[in-house]
């Protein structure tokens, strides 16, 4: 986990920016119903049958309606595209229902509680993964497709949010996707008047301080690597600190804006790439082929190899051999 994951779990340790991220972000009658305040974190760590430990990132639980039923959000932070992300998420599921039953916590009606699993994603590039496990299963025959594994998860994609967009909601989920997608100084120091106006409370003292942890830590030394900080204690100090610097830190997010873009650029040369060859694999050898091909592909970053494989991908005779030319490029050049 990246020290900005950490990050991400850190604050999201908290009920209000839980609360937040349902009410301003799950557009759902049924979230009107729910008990914020029986908001509690559940352990998110297990041990399956083979005594193998898994974690996830942060899993919640709160009362939903009249009675103690409780509605699971299990969240997970990702800053790259996992293209079998919803089979990862069938996994905790599978876990969580595990150790409920094996901890007898099912309640008098012994049912199993309902899950909302979310991926919240902050990487550059939109998210392209299937968010329905249907969609990573090959079609089945008729009358067998009753029988397949289901979940779907909510995908928040914070990229995918205009800041107009964001800037009008007094929502601690949304100033931080406001600071996440920032690409320069103003929209940051609005965010953080915003935050010191609204985390002004002393019960509020310990999400003030993982802001301030997330701003020094994760935001700040990843966006400006060359500055060098003074000691930040609060969020007073780092929006004085940006006014007074305002010309130097415009200076220099226009340099890591340039070199960014050129990145990001490159990224979604590549990313066109492979849904073009993905595309070509599907109707050559199917929608199967096409889903094993896709991790492969990822690890793929240069642009003249997609050549070479869609010139191999009209020679290969079936799809085995297709396979094998593909793991070869992947060890020669991934």
């Amino acid at each position: 986990m990246t020290i900005h994951d950490s990050g991400d779990k850190r604050l999201f340790s908290h009920p209000e920016m839980i609360r937040d991220l349902l009410v301003g972000f799950v557009h759902e009658p049924w979230i009107a119903d729910l008990d914020f305040a029986s908001l509690e974190t559940y352990r998110g760590e297990f041990v399956d049958d083979r005594l193998q430990q898994r974690r996830n990132d942060v899993l919640w639980r709160l009362r939903w309606g009249p009675d103690w039923l409780y509605v699971y959000v299990l969240l997970e932070f990702q800053s790259g595209v996992h293209p079998f992300m919803a089979a990862r998420l069938s996994t905790y599921l599978d876990l969580l229902y595990q150790d409920l039953i094996r901890g007898r916590q099912l309640g008098r009606r012994r049912r199993l509680p309902p899950v909302l699993p979310i991926v919240l994603y902050h990487g550059r590039r939109r998210w392209t993964a299937p968010t329905d496990l249907a969609d990573l299963i090959e079609p089945a025959p008729a009358g067998l497709d009753a029988y397949q594994p289901r979940l779907r998860y909510l995908l928040i994609d914070e990229g995918a949010y205009a800041d107009a967009e964001l800037a009008t909601q007094r929502n601690l989920a949304a100033a931080l996707f406001r600071l996440e997608n920032s690409r320069g100084p103003e929209p940051v120091r609005e965010v953080l008047s915003a935050l010191a106006d609204w985390l002004g409370d002393p019960e509020q003292v310990e999400l003030r301080r993982s802001f301030v942890l997330w701003l020094r830590e994760a935001f700040l030394k990843t966006r400006l690597p060359t500055v060098q900080f003074p000691e930040l204690g609060n969020l007073e100090e780092i929006r004085i600190m940006l006014t007074d610097r305002v010309l130097d830190w415009t200076q220099q997010w226009k340099q890591e804006g340039l070199q960014a873009g050129r990145q990001e650029g490159l990224q979604e040369g590549l990313h066109s790439e492979r849904r073009m060859l993905r595309r070509l694999i599907r109707r050559r050898f199917g929608e199967g082929v096409a889903i094993q091909s896709t991790p492969l592909l990822e690890r793929i970053a240069q642009p003249e190899v997609f050549e070479d494989l869609g010139e191999a991908l009209l020679d290969c005779p079936d799809d085995r051999a297709w396979l094998a030319r593909l793991h070869a490029a992947v060890e020669e050049n991934g």
